[in-house]
């Protein structure tokens, strides 16, 4: 079995890292490069910047910000916020980052998906999937989780590796920031629908719950941003709980 991945989120708005709860409340927690630089002594096997409100203000992610956090790291770093058409892509790669992660953008344009994986290889192409339980399904929603979208996560899911994405990553905005557990019924369904890894994010409070969200969820890797941020736990003990409960980490 692959190791699982422990990922940490960077949500930013105007240089400074946020955290809220359902994509509300929005409260400060840190310097982006400072936050990066403990990560990466930390142990984190990757980084993920969201310019949550770059969509929303129709501007790019912050080339400023990409690359003071880039040069904290020697691991991934995956971008998203803002990216909305192939030179937005090219800019946030010049600034550092190694991946790109498209929401609004490819619900809006499909195609972007094809066309940056055909320039920067699959790999580097993440499909960000917001959802929420909406008449008993999963509904997607774009613009940050505040525009429907019309779209089922897991059929959305499906479309997004058949044009060549790389990776899902999958944001329950009924458990983010909650700490009350990831959506492991919703990662499942997504994690059985597609042969690429899923990201499984919103909702981490406590080490078994990374633990549920790696079997019961069946996620390749588990994002968190909260426990993290706040210094709540530490990453090495996380990685040490999932060992003793037989899933592989890299230490």
């Amino acid at each position: 079995m692959l190791s699982k991945r422990i990922i940490a989120c960077l949500d930013v708005r105007d240089g400074q890292v946020v955290k809220g709860v359902n994509f509300e409340g929005l409260r400060a927690a840190g310097d982006p490069a400072e936050l990066a630089h403990r990560y990466n002594a930390e142990g984190i096997v990757e980084l993920v910047i969201l310019d949550i409100t770059a969509t929303l203000e129709r501007r790019r992610a912050l080339a400023d910000t990409i690359g003071r956090v880039a040069r904290e790291l020697f691991i991934p770093l995956a971008v998203g916020g803002g990216i909305r058409t192939e030179a937005d892509a090219a800019a946030a790669v010049e600034a550092g980052a190694d991946k790109v992660s498209l929401n609004t953008a490819a619900l809006a344009e499909p195609a972007l998906i094809t066309t940056l994986a055909s320039r920067y290889g699959s790999q580097a192409v993440i499909v960000a999937i917001d959802a929420k339980q909406a008449g008993g399904r999963h509904a997607v929603y774009a613009r940050s989780g505040q525009s429907p979208a019309d779209r089922d996560a897991v059929d959305w899911a499906r479309e997004a590796e058949d044009r060549g994405a790389g990776e899902i990553l999958l944001t329950s905005i009924d458990r983010d920031g909650t700490k009350a557990g990831f959506d492991c019924a919703l990662t499942a369904a997504v994690s059985s629908a597609v042969s690429i890894p899923v990201i499984a994010s919103g909702g981490a409070g406590t080490f078994d719950h990374f633990v549920d969200v790696f079997t019961e969820g069946r996620a390749d890797a588990a994002l968190a941003a909260s426990i993290f941020h706040y210094a709540e736990t530490s990453v090495r003990a996380l990685k040490q709980h999932l060992r003793r409960r037989g899933i592989p980490v890299r230490l």
